[in-house]
């Protein structure tokens, strides 16, 4: 199947689903998809013999996004998937107790994070943006992410250790399982969104990130960009009109 007609097929199946109570359909996604849970699979298993049971994880997290998705968003079922089939990954991990395979990069990175954050917070006298850490190490804000992402996997916590909460001490774990993920809803705009600014240039893309991200002024931009403040206006309304269109094409039914 050429790549450009896959999510097509795979929102026809979501409908058949869907809108028709066709189980067909779901199956014949999570096989389409298989290939994915068991690429995603493999940069967690740690021994040949566990990749099997983690891609058996993954395909539990690709039959939640499956069921969890929404068909009037422009969001193609892949980019949906892929953190629902890690999330269940690594929720597996730490219910078993088990640390997860870290990649070495992402170690190092999250031991110089630790040191940036002291400096940064004394210089700045606040926390500092995802932006301004990233800056300080000279790394993209999604390698920031994902650092800091990584080192919550250096340690596991046990499902009968008591927490406290706002409603106070020694609340079992348990009982917050089954509540509905507030993160879920924008990990799915960040997706929808990701699919116009895909279509903007690196410039666009740069100027888009200083203005709405950085929260930089179209003066203080014009002069880090090194072009007119006019400029810079004109720019940023063709980039937004640009992803407007591109996102309202998404959108369109399959």
């Amino acid at each position: 199947m050429a790549a450009s007609a896959a999510p097509i097929r795979q929102r026809e199946l979501l409908r058949a689903y869907h809108e028709q109570g066709d189980d067909s359909a779901r199956d014949r996604l999570v096989e389409e998809l298989m290939p994915l849970v068991h690429s995603l699979a493999r940069r967690y298993a740690k021994r040949h013999d566990q990749l099997e049971d983690l891609a058996q994880v993954g395909a539990i997290g690709l039959i939640k996004a499956i069921d969890r998705f929404d068909l009037e968003r422009g969001v193609d079922l892949t980019a949906y998937a892929i953190p629902t089939i890690v999330g269940e990954i690594k929720r597996h991990f730490r219910d078993t107790g088990w640390a997860v395979a870290v990649p070495r990069r992402l170690k190092e990175l999250n031991l110089r994070l630790a040191r940036l954050l002291e400096e940064l917070t004394a210089e700045l006298g606040r926390s500092p943006a995802i932006a301004e850490i990233a800056a300080a190490a000279e790394a993209s804000e999604e390698e920031i992410l994902e650092a800091l992402e990584a080192g919550r996997a250096y340690s596991a916590s046990s499902l009968s250790a008591p927490v406290d909460d706002e409603e106070g001490a020694g609340r079992d774990p348990v009982e917050s399982l089954g509540v509905v993920e507030p993160a879920y809803e924008v990990m799915e705009d960040r997706a929808f969104l990701a699919t116009g600014f895909g279509s903007l240039d690196e410039r666009e893309r740069r100027i888009l990130a200083l203005r709405f991200f950085d929260g930089l002024t179209q003066s203080q931009i014009a002069q880090e960009v090194g072009i007119s403040q006019m400029h810079v206006s004109r720019l940023i309304r063709r980039a937004l009109e640009r992803m407007h269109n591109e996102l309202l094409e998404g959108e369109q039914p399959a």
